[in-house]
This record gives structure tokens, C-alpha cells and sequence, in this order.
């Protein structure tokens, strides 16, 4: 890998760190605990369409596991790094197919996100009844995921590398 590389992907990971803590003092969960606008997920988007998957991969899990040993906890990482493995799980495979646009492809990454975190947190507390809780969570899910899948084209039509 060239320097320009290496450097490139410690920018990114550095933005998306930047962008967790940002997120981490905008307290919108006053109403349903555990939304959050996304933003990191920006970079992730980004990376997955200027970079190679693996390198989006490995962005978004650096990022995950730093931001929850920075900003977060054990508990963090366990509800980010299953929402974030699902979330481009399935927006690396809908990328793929190439027949859904970015906007799309990020929400799918999003409401992904949302089941991540539910599926742990009904494993972690050992209740089923976390399910009603979904419906609040798809709907900021996809309201975040179109932003972050709008942000996210603008970027990559306009960011060359």
C-alpha cells in the first residue's frame, strides 16, 4: 500500500472519530433513546464507494471500537459493532448489485444499523419486548440514512482521489 493510501484511510478514520464525538454531545435521544443522525456513517458510505469493501470494512470497525473506547463503552461496542458489521453487510451487498443508488443503498444501511442493535440489546438484557421499540428506531433510521445517503453523494461526486 502507497503512503498516499495509508494516509488517506487515517484521514477518514480520523473524520469518522470526529464525527462520532461531534455526534456524542448532540443529545437527540431525549424522546427514544439510541437515535443518532449517523454522521460517522458518512465516511463509511464514502469509503464504500471510493475505496475498496474491505477498506470500508476496516474503517468503519477502527471507528467503532475506538469511539466506543473514547466516547462509549463495552456496551457501546457491542451495540455499534453489531449495528455497523449488519449495516455494511448489507450495503456492501446492495452496492454490488448496482441496482439501488447511494441514497437508497445508505438507508438500507441504516434501518441494517437498527436491527443490529435491537438483536443485541434482546440478547444483552434477555427480552423479547425490545421489539416494540423497533418502529421509532426504523423511522430515524431511514430519516438518517437518507441524510447520510445525501451527504454521501454529494461527497463522492465531488472528492477526487
Amino acid at each position: 500500500m502507497h503512503t498516499k493510501d495509508v494516509a488517506l484511510r487515517g484521514v477518514l478514520l480520523a473524520l469518522a472519530l470526529a464525527l462520532s464525538w461531534l455526534e456524542s454531545l448532540i443529545p437527540l435521544s431525549f424522546a427514544v433513546p439510541g437515535i443518532k443522525l449517523g454522521l460517522p456513517n458518512v465516511v463509511a458510505v464514502f469509503a464504500l464507494y471510493r475505496l475498496r469493501t474491505r477498506d470500508a470494512a476496516l474503517l468503519s470497525l477502527l471507528r467503532v471500537l475506538l469511539a466506543a473506547l473514547l466516547f462509549g463503552g463495552w456496551a457501546a461496542l457491542a451495540y455499534s459493532g453489531a449495528g455497523a458489521v449488519l449495516s455494511l453487510a448489507v450495503m456492501a451487498g446492495l452496492k454490488h448489485t448496482a441496482r439501488f443508488g447511494l441514497t437508497a443503498v445508505s438507508v438500507a444501511g441504516a434501518v441494517a444499523h437498527n436491527f443490529g442493535q435491537i438483536a443485541v440489546a434482546m440478547v444483552i438484557l434477555e427480552t423479547a419486548r425490545l421489539a416494540w421499540y423497533l418502529p421509532a428506531l426504523l423511522i430515524s433510521g431511514v430519516a438518517a440514512g437518507i441524510c447520510v445517503g445525501l451527504i454521501s453523494a454529494v461527497l463522492v461526486g465531488r472528492v477526487k482521489l
